[in-house]
């Protein structure tokens, strides 16, 4: 007696729980592999592409924190996958940096890195994308004002957890670790936010005029 593997059925596009992920997959190939392989190969993807985020880095002189484009690849991926996925492939960036493999930004990997000054932004990333891809789940990514909105939420976890750690590890009072960890970076997290923001609607809009995937 054998199993089928489940059909890959596409609902519409406005129903919510769905994230623009469940679209990426052409069903012709998606039907070939189980729910299982398909979640997995997005949650790869995912940390892949934090990955390489987290190599666009530059360092910034007197301070442990560089400017890179990891909350970017963070927001995006939570919000393509949905919060499951999302916070999965976080996960799984943190954890293969964490047994040495230089994953992080400027190449760093190791316990020490978690453990160290910008541990804390690492931490927030998984709970960023497990945010940001619960609000892209109830249809936040929809438009662009609830793009922005998830995006923007999803940074600011991220700062939540990051400038408590860098206080807390360097020894900075609190004021100062967010003069240092937080304040460099509003301009050009902005930024990214709202790119990233904008990858969601262009993203469903593309999908809402496809004809076929098959």
């Amino acid at each position: 007696m054998t199993s089928a593997i489940p059909s890959l059925t596409r609902v519409p596009a406005t129903e919510k729980g769905l994230t623009i992920a469940d679209f990426l997959i052409p069903v012709r190939v998606g039907e070939r592999a189980s729910p299982r392989i398909r979640d997995l190969a997005l949650v790869v993807a995912g940390a892949i592409l934090i990955f390489l985020c987290a190599q666009v880095a530059i360092p910034r002189p007197g301070s442990e924190v560089p400017y890179t484009l990891q909350t970017f690849g963070v927001l995006v991926v939570g919000g393509a996958l949905g919060m499951r996925r999302g916070l999965l492939a976080a996960l799984v960036y943190m954890l293969v940096g964490l047994v040495g493999v230089p994953f992080f930004a400027e190449h760093k990997g190791g316990v020490q890195v978690v453990l160290g000054a910008t541990g804390g932004y690492i931490v927030g990333f998984i709970l960023a994308g497990a945010l940001v891809g619960r609000l892209a789940e109830l249809g936040w990514d929809r438009r662009i004002g609830g793009a922005i909105g998830a995006t923007a939420l999803g940074t600011l976890v991220i700062y939540a957890v990051g400038v408590p750690w860098l206080a807390l590890t360097t020894g900075m009072s609190l004021g100062d670790a967010i003069w240092d960890g937080m304040v460099p970076f509003l301009a050009i997290d902005a930024v990214k936010a709202l790119a990233a923001a904008a990858v969601f609607p262009a993203a469903w809009w593309v999908v809402g005029r496809r004809p076929s995937d098959r």
